[in-house]
């Protein structure tokens, strides 16, 4: 398994973020563009700084994380919305990255104005996307897998990933096997993180690795089947200290 660690989680300064992932024998991590290191505001000096840092723990970048607060069927600031993504995009590839994971905005009913819009903006995103070396990954929740994958299906080919959230979905009330079964083409990215209230350890014991309701061994064996070969993001819980539950779900999956 390819691990990387969503470093904005562990709520901590960049560069002890980034030891603490190392210590953990990960060797990846998501970087969010609108934390600490800023995908638009960022300087080439800052950018050379970050690097010789990833490269001093030897440390690859999965993706980067750029979450806009609307969606690409929303009107509003909609251009500015655009060219942000389009700038987010470019800084990823300059870090080493090749997926950028963002919600899209729930998917409106088909052939409806807003429909169009989304695919519209989208297919473009995808063009910058293939000229700048990376792709946009739609992190999945806000709808089920069918709904999401009807609108893939509408886009040009190679325009939009997924970032697959098994926990999300599951939290939302959706089935994250049927969404897999449904999105497995377009699947680039796995996050799994701490949204529901269950475990995966049964019997009552304490969890090893509280991944919510999705049946993760069984989707891990799902995604094998397709031949999935990215990242597999790990979340860490929303705790005062997430750094042994973080630890505790790093090994659980590579025990499995």
């Amino acid at each position: 398994m390819k691990l990387a660690l969503e470093l904005a989680g562990l709520r901590m300064p960049f560069a002890k973020a980034l030891h603490t992932t190392a210590e953990m024998g990960v060797n990846a991590v998501v970087i969010d563009g609108r934390g600490e290191v800023s995908a638009t505001g960022l300087s080439r000096t800052g950018l050379r700084q970050v690097r010789k840092m990833l490269g001093d723990y030897n440390l690859r970048v999965a993706a980067l994380g750029f979450a806009t607060r609307r969606g690409y069927a929303t009107e509003a600031d909609l251009e500015r919305r655009i060219a942000a993504t389009k700038a987010a995009m470019d800084f990823a590839y300059q870090l080493g990255a090749r997926v950028v994971v963002n919600h899209i905005g729930r998917v409106p009913p088909p052939d409806s104005d807003s429909w169009k819009l989304m695919v519209e903006v989208l297919s473009d995103l995808g063009r910058h996307g293939h000229r700048a070396g990376t792709l946009l990954a739609a992190e999945t929740g806000s709808e089920s897998g069918e709904d999401l994958a009807r609108l893939l299906a509408a886009l040009p080919e190679g325009s939009l990933g997924v970032a697959f959230h098994p926990a999300k979905l599951a939290s939302a009330g959706f089935s994250p096997s049927d969404a897999l079964a449904a999105l497995a083409p377009w699947v680039v990215h796995v996050i799994l993180g701490n949204v529901g209230a269950s475990s995966l350890s049964g019997g009552g014991a304490k969890p090893a690795a509280p991944f919510g309701d999705a049946d993760i061994p069984d989707l891990l064996a799902k995604l094998d089947e397709h031949g999935f070969q990215g990242y597999f993001a790990v979340q860490p819980p929303p705790d005062e200290d997430p750094v042994p539950r973080t630890a505790a779900m790093v090994e659980y999956l590579r025990n499995l």
